[in-house]
């Protein structure tokens, strides 16, 4: 069968046969969970790099450093997909939680990318001039108000690259999650090809539709680069 043939037979699954209505539920739950796994990760990824920058004034700081180093350590030491599989039949029933599969992958796709981004963002915070905090603590503000109103955001602007990187990992990331029998683009092509017996265009297709999403981040994180540059110009 040459490509013009299973072209055809792809077009006729996609289209005749409501291929098309699988692919878009696949992409809408693709970017649920890469996006509100971002904003989970960008939230916790924060207050751990806060808890690790701090001064260790008294024992609970201490304590909140241990654990936060070894929240950082679980997770990055161990595949994501790991993660999906414990928490979906390990935590999940011990716990009666009641979660469904696209929810459970929002949370361990956040707690995962929180991991990874409070190290991003640790990074960020102690390459921000100490004398911000400094500039902050001698108008009368307090240490946490400076941090959240003078260093965070400085800190968020110079790993907004990174960030990006992160965002686009999530996404590629996410094929994973048909382990706990959520539906993403891989699954929906992945059944159009089971359906259809014939895989190499469901899976070109699938590669092209990851590409446009990757280059359409890119290039959003460039346009904010830039206008994030024009903004310190101004000043």
């Amino acid at each position: 069968m040459n490509f013009a043939s299973k072209f055809e037979v792809f077009w006729d699954f996609f289209i005749n046969k409501n291929g098309y209505s699988t692919v878009l539920l696949g992409l809408k739950n693709t970017m649920i969970i890469a996006i509100t796994g971002l904003i989970i990760g960008i939230l916790l990824g924060t207050i751990i790099a806060t808890i690790r920058v701090v001064p260790k004034s008294n024992p609970v700081l201490t304590v909140l450093d241990k654990l936060s180093q070894l929240y950082v350590s679980l997770f990055r030491g161990t595949p994501i997909v790991v993660q999906l599989l414990i928490f979906y039949y390990v935590l999940m029933p011990l716990l009666n939680l009641h979660i469904n599969s696209v929810g459970v992958a929002v949370v361990v796709f956040g707690m995962n990318s929180g991991a990874y981004i409070s190290e991003i963002m640790r990074a960020g915070i102690l390459s921000v001039d100490p004398g911000q905090m400094e500039g902050g603590r001698s108008v009368g503000l307090s240490y946490g108000t400076t941090m959240l109103k003078i260093v965070i955001p400085q800190a968020i602007k110079n790993i907004l690259p990174t960030l990006g990187n992160e965002f686009i990992s999530l996404i590629k990331e996410t094929s994973v999650v048909s382990f706990v029998g959520a539906t993403d683009l891989y699954v929906a092509f992945n059944r159009i090809g089971s359906n259809s017996y014939e895989f190499m265009v469901p899976y070109l297709v699938m590669a092209i539709i990851y590409i446009v999403l990757v280059v359409f981040i890119s290039m959003l994180i460039k346009i904010m680069e830039r206008s994030l540059r024009k903004s310190d110009k101004s000043l």
